[in-house]
C-alpha cells in the first residue's frame, strides 16, 4: 500500500479511532478481509457474512501484525470504528489512488475478463511493477483490496470490474478511474440479473464513460454492442477482434494437437506470429484484447509479443488442463459458465482431444440466468452438437 497514517483513514472515512489506536501509526499494507492473509502493517476489514464475523477475530488479526481493524463497533483491538465497513474500504482504496501516479486500466465484459487479465498482466510486469486483480477480485469487496495492493514504485494498476446491475461499474470507477478502459464483449453471462443483453452493454458501458479525454477505450471491433461504446466517449478509441476493419487483429488462427493456439498478431504493418501456451482458440480474442491494451499504454511490440508467448493463466478453473498417469486428460474449466463460454470450452475439448479420442463433457446449471436458465441450458446442449465441439455422444 501507498502508506498513510491511522489518522488520515479516519478522516478519509469519517470514522474514530477507539481501543488504543495510535492515530500517527502507518498501514503500510492491503486491506484484509480475511484474518488468514494478514500481513505486517495491513488493515483489517471486520465484514460480517452469512455464518462468520470478522469482528470476531479482529484480536487475533492485530496480534498477527495488523495495525488496526476496520469495523462497525469497538472491538478488543486498535480499531477505526465506521458506520459501513465496506464503504470504508473504498473510501480508503480512493485515497491510495488518488495517490498513485501509474498507469490505471479497467477490464470488463461478459467472458474472459479473468484470462484477459491474467495474459495482459505478462505484459505488464515486463514494462514495469504491476498490481493486478488477484483471482476474480472484481467486486465492491475484492476491487478496493485490489486498489490498496498498490505500492509507491508500482507502474500499473490492472483492475477487473463485475456488475450485477446498473451503477455498478460507476461505483467502482469512482474508487480508482482508468485512463485505459478495455470492453470485451456483451454476452449472456448475469442475463437473469440484466434482463437483456442491450441492458449488459449499457453497464459495461461505464466503464467506457469514465474515461477522461485523454484516455484511451479499448473495444471489441466485431461486437456491435460493445463498438458502440466508441459514442460514449471523447477518449481514444482502439479496436480489437478479428474483422479486417479492427486496429488489432489476428490473421492465420490455427491450433496445435494439443489445443494451444497460434495466430499472426496485425498492428499496422507490424505482423508476429503468436504461439501461446494456454488452450483453447477462444484465448485468441483475450490475447487481442491483452495486446490491444498493452499497446494503448504505449508498451512496445516486442515485449508485447514475448508476453503473450510466456503467459498462463495464473487464476483458477480456466482451461486447468492436467493428464493423468492412465492417459486420461482432465480439462478443468468449471469457474464460470455462459453459452458463450461453455461453447469455446466444448470447441477447446475437441481441439485437445482430436478426432479418435473419447470426449466426455460434465456440464452445470447456470444459476445467475433466472427465468432464462432452462433457455441458456438449452443452448448448451445445441452447442455440444456443433462440429466445433467434436463430441459424438449426444446425451442432454
Amino acid at each position: 500500500m501507498i502508506p498513510f497514517s491511522l489518522a488520515a483513514a479516519a478522516l478519509a472515512t469519517e470514522g474514530r479511532l477507539s481501543g488504543g489506536a495510535d492515530p500517527d501509526s502507518l498501514i503500510t499494507g492491503p486491506l484484509v478481509f480475511d484474518s488468514r492473509d494478514i500481513t505486517p502493517g495491513s488493515m483489517f476489514c471486520c465484514l460480517a457474512g452469512k455464518s462468520v464475523d470478522g469482528h470476531d477475530f479482529a484480536a487475533q488479526a492485530v496480534a498477527a501484525g495488523a495495525v488496526a481493524v476496520l469495523a462497525n463497533r469497538p472491538v478488543d483491538a486498535s480499531a477505526l470504528v465506521v458506520p459501513d465497513v465496506l464503504e470504508a474500504m473504498g473510501r480508503i482504496a480512493a485515497r491510495v489512488a488518488s495517490e498513485f501516479t501509474g498507469t490505471v486500466i479497467g477490464l470488463t465484459g461478459s467472458a474472459g475478463k479473468t484470462s484477459t487479465k491474467d495474459l495482459l498482466t505478462s505484459i505488464l510486469e515486463l514494462d514495469g511493477p504491476t498490481v493486478a486483480t488477484p483471482r476474480s477480485f472484481n467486486n465492491e469487496i475484492g476491487f478496493p483490496v485490489t486498489v490498496s495492493r498498490v505500492e509507491p514504485g508500482s507502474r500499473y494498476l490492472l483492475l477487473e470490474m463485475g456488475a450485477r446491475g446498473l451503477g455498478h461499474i460507476d461505483s467502482l470507477c469512482d474508487i480508482a478511474r482508468p485512463t485505459i478502459s478495455t470492453v470485451l464483449g456483451v454476452g449472456s453471462a448475469h442475463i437473469g440479473e440484466f434482463g437483456s443483453r442491450e441492458v449488459t452493454a449499457q453497464a459495461k458501458a461505464e466503464i467506457v464513460r469514465a474515461l477522461p479525454a485523454h484516455g484511451t477505450a479499448v473495444l471489441n471491433g466485431d461486437d456491435p454492442l460493445v463498438s458502440a461504446m466508441a459514442g460514449d466517449t471523447d477518449a481514444t478509441v482502439i479496436t480489437f477482434g478479428f474483422g479486417e476493419h479492427c486496429d488489432i487483429r489476428a490473421e492465420q488462427v490455427g491450433v496445435q494437437h494439443d489445443g494451444r493456439p497460434h495466430f499472426v498478431l496485425v498492428h499496422g504493418k507490424d505482423r508476429r506470429r503468436i504461439e501461446l501456451r494456454v488452450h483453447g482458440r477462444h484465448n485468441v480474442l483475450n490475447a487481442l484484447a491483452a495486446a490491444a491494451t498493452a499497446i494503448a499504454a504505449g508498451i512496445p511490440a516486442d515485449r508485447i509479443a514475448q508476453g503473450l508467448r510466456q503467459a498462463e493463466i495464473s487464476s483458477g478453473g480456466r482451461m486447468e488442463v492436467t493428464t493423468c498417469g492412465d492417459g486420461v486428460t482432465v480439462i478443468n474449466d468449471a469457474f464460470n459458465a455462459s453459452p458463450e463460454s461453455v461453447l469455446a470450452a466444448l470447441t477447446a475439448l475437441g481441439d485437445i482431444a482430436g478426432p479418435t479420442r473419447r470426449k466426455v463433457a460434465v456440464l452445470g446449471g447456470d444459476g445467475r440466468a433466472g427465468r432464462g436458465s432452462g433457455r441458456l441450458a438449452r443452448s448448451g446442449g445445441r452447442a455440444c452438437r456443433t462440429p466445433q465441439s467434436g463430441c459424438r455422444d449426444r446425451h442432454w
